[in-house]
């Protein structure tokens, strides 16, 4: 309870501010109370400011603000946890020793934590001022990738930049962009997105431009979640579904050409359609080798798994099994009750999302919060998706939890600015709450 001085003019009358019925001549302590010891002076003169001023300081982060932040924590040390147990074997192969891949994703968690932390104090104006230098500092780098020698291809894909012998992923960054642009720009045109030049133009000019760079680059799960990014965005803004209809058309169409365009790709997604990853006479095909193990590792977890650390597909038997498919290590070490606990926690974390669009008093910081779950929560689905057979090998890793050091500092990036519009719309409910609430309300409480 807050102690702040009475008004004296609520005092009764006939007592004056320094009579409380106390011995005549003696000032009284204003802490004691009958039947209770004499607080000290010092606490009683500064102690109702002192606990004002924290109340400040922790007053603007509310329920939601906790619910997301702690659920994020929670999968980002879960994540740690399943890289170190799924990369030991590839990471000693490598002469990097057992911990190689742990210390390298634990660095960039180091990183990523206390980054998430000092942008969830940055104010929604400066979101504002960064969204279009953000777009443009990521096109450019990505463009680097698809048209300078500097990029770097990985599983038929071009989407690593090597600069100075340091790779990162431009496209990652990019979708950080697209959270911050797609909340200003939408916010700006929030009263006419009925009219289908100020959806067009802007977004799928610009955002679809950088959708674009990444598809050169051949990167079709990207350029996918990317797509998804803008739809959900629009979505969420307002716009009519039938405006979207005929750019969704348009970029299905894209993603079959490009999907096409690539042989490599184009085997992986036929040998889905045709089941033959399912046939178990003669050899197994390259195309099908990864998702067939995937689903043995899942299946050899059972219920409650081989325990931690005990995975047989992690013996170089399945590729990418830090990455893209750490989920089936989940399902092999952990059971099913780890991967319903994985989903639990992905089911949450986009409840806190929702949780803080309802609560947003902007367009701006609701957009934004969709688009960073639309994101997020969709690529999570669609990477488990694709351990479980839902989807052919997309190639896109799970939020939070699979190695890469780019991915989880984008991640937590727009976590973080999603954890500044939780603040700032608290921040401001409560300063209008206690500039609304005078001495005597306080001293009431």
């Amino acid at each position: 309870m807050v102690q702040v001085p009475r008004n004296p003019a609520s005092r009764p009358a006939g007592q004056n501010p320094g009579s409380t019925g106390a011995t005549p001549g003696k000032r009284p302590n204003p802490g004691a109370r009958p039947g209770r010891p004499a607080r000290i002076p010092e606490q009683a003169a500064g102690g109702a400011q002192v606990r004002i001023n924290l109340g400040r300081v922790f007053k603007a982060e509310g329920g939601n603000y906790f619910l997301l932040l702690g659920t994020t924590l929670f999968l980002v040390v879960f994540g740690l946890i399943m890289v170190l147990s799924s990369s030991s074997v590839d990471s000693f192969l490598a002469d990097m020793g057992f911990f190689g891949g742990i210390l390298r994703q634990g660095m960039f968690a180091l990183i990523g934590i206390p980054l998430m932390l000092v942008v969830s104090r940055l104010p929604l104006a400066f979101w504002r001022r960064v969204a279009w230098p953000a777009m443009l500092i990521t096109c450019f780098f990505q463009f680097l990738v698809v048209a300078t020698g500097l990029g770097v291809g990985t599983g038929g894909n071009t989407n690593w930049l090597n600069v100075f012998g340091i790779q990162f992923q431009p496209s990652e960054g990019i979708k950080v962009a697209l959270v911050i642009w797609l909340g200003v720009i939408l916010s700006k045109k929030q009263h006419q997105l009925h009219d289908w030049k100020h959806v067009f133009i802007p977004v799928f000019g610009v955002g679809g431009g950088a959708a674009f760079l990444v598809m050169l680059g051949g990167d079709l799960g990207t350029t996918m979640i990317m797509a998804g990014i803008l739809f959900g965005a629009l979505f969420f803004a307002g716009v009519k579904l039938r405006l979207l209809a005929v750019p969704l058309l348009v970029g299905v169409g894209a993603a079959v050409v490009l999907a096409i365009a690539s042989p490599n790709r184009l085997t992986r997604i036929t040998s889905f359609l045709n089941e033959g990853c399912t046939e178990l006479v003669g050899e197994i095909s390259s195309s099908c080798w990864q998702p067939l193990h995937g689903t043995w590792a899942l299946a050899n977890g059972g219920i409650f798994g081989v325990g931690l650390g005990n995975s047989k597909a992690k013996w170089s038997w399945l590729p990418a099994a830090d990455n893209d498919y750490i989920f089936a290590i989940i399902g092999e070490e952990l059971g099913l009750i780890g991967c319903i606990v994985v989903l639990g926690m992905f089911i949450l974390l986009a409840f806190a999302f929702l949780r803080i669009m309802r609560a947003a008093t902007t367009v701006q910081a609701k957009v934004s919060t969709a688009a960073a779950m639309v994101w997020i929560i969709g690529q999570a689905f669609v990477n488990i998706g694709v351990v479980l057979g839902v989807f052919p090998v997309l190639g896109v890793p799970l939020p939070l939890i699979s190695a890469g050091g780019t991915a989880l500092l984008t991640t937590l990036v727009a976590i973080g600015i999603v954890l500044s519009f939780a603040r700032g719309d608290r921040s401001s409910d409560a300063e209008s709450a206690f500039d609304d609430t005078n001495l005597v309300e306080a001293d009431r409480a």
